[in-house]
């Protein structure tokens, strides 16, 4: 992992040292090259370290300003871990991940605060991510409240923007159905404005009456407010609705990437040939 010496740069100074990053308004807006995450399973002798896992090896992938990237794989392909390092949530073993031209290695969160407004998560799961005792007016501006921010008429505005009424403010996540709460942390994920929006599996939990209204949605968002789209999901026709390039991941490794439609019409390689195989007939609701 590359060291840091000396005393850091401040955030707002993007790091020039090894010539990846372009300038912040012209350059990538994500990063990795060459990114490897190795993981050491729990020791079963006194005298042996656990065996170490690569959950990714060499991985590098560019996202540009604008657009819908997917990355497609099912799971134990490495596109979690890949996701983890992207929001520096984990840390890789070796590699560089930059974003908006500023190296994340090594980071205090305190230095990370320019990425935790830049780059929001919507999750697989809501009821997860969404704390059951708090309405959902205080889930919605939680981010805000965060980062300092005032919240204003800010809440009555994100609920309109994902389609619920203001009425929704005053109740409490299990009083909505799945794709209501979909929509809620979509709304909490767009509180700080963010330039990147990252969705970790976002439908797949839902009914599947439901996930294209969701899709179209998302779609919608990134296009009006002109986001940056990381899309996952181990759904190839899902990524194909809503990303204009994918990359499809495989034992740790991406292998193949370019133009989504390039890839569904004529994929090059055999695992990307097997995950159109196996496509569920999602596109027939949507």
């Amino acid at each position: 992992m590359p060291s840091h010496a000396g005393t850091p740069a401040p955030d707002a100074v993007p790091d020039a040292d090894s010539g990846l990053a372009g300038s912040p308004e012209t350059g990538p807006l994500i990063e990795a090259r060459d990114v490897t995450r190795v993981y050491r399973r729990p020791r079963t002798s006194l005298t042996r370290p656990g065996e170490a896992v690569h959950a990714l090896n060499g991985v590098s992938l560019t996202v540009r300003r604008g657009e819908r990237f997917g990355i497609v794989g099912e799971s134990g392909s490495g596109k979690s871990t890949l996701l983890r390092l992207l929001c520096a949530l984990d840390q890789p073993t070796s590699g560089v991940i930059r974003f908006d031209g500023q190296d994340l290695a090594g980071r205090s969160e305190r230095r990370l605060r320019f990425l935790r407004r830049s780059l929001q998560i919507v999750f697989q799961d809501p009821m997860s991510s969404l704390d059951p005792r708090m309405r959902v007016r205080d889930l919605v501006a939680e981010p805000l409240v965060a980062l300092g921010e005032p919240v204003g008429g800010r809440v009555a505005d994100l609920l309109d923007e994902v389609g619920l009424p203001a009425s929704a403010a005053d109740r409490y996540p299990h009083q909505f159905s799945g794709g209501q709460r979909q929509r809620i942390a979509i709304a909490r994920a767009l509180a700080p404005r963010p330039k990147v929006l990252v969705a970790d599996e976002p439908v797949s939990a839902l009914d599947v009456s439901v996930r294209g209204q969701i899709l179209n949605l998302l779609a919608d968002l990134v296009d009006e407010l002109g986001l940056t789209l990381v899309f996952v999901s181990h759904d190839l026709s899902v990524v194909r609705h809503v990303c204009e390039t994918v990359a499809v991941m495989n034992g740790g490794e991406i292998v193949e990437t370019g133009p989504v439609d390039d890839v569904w019409a004529a994929p090059r390689h055999p695992y990307t040939r097997t995950l159109l195989e196996a496509v569920p007939t999602l596109e027939d609701v949507l």
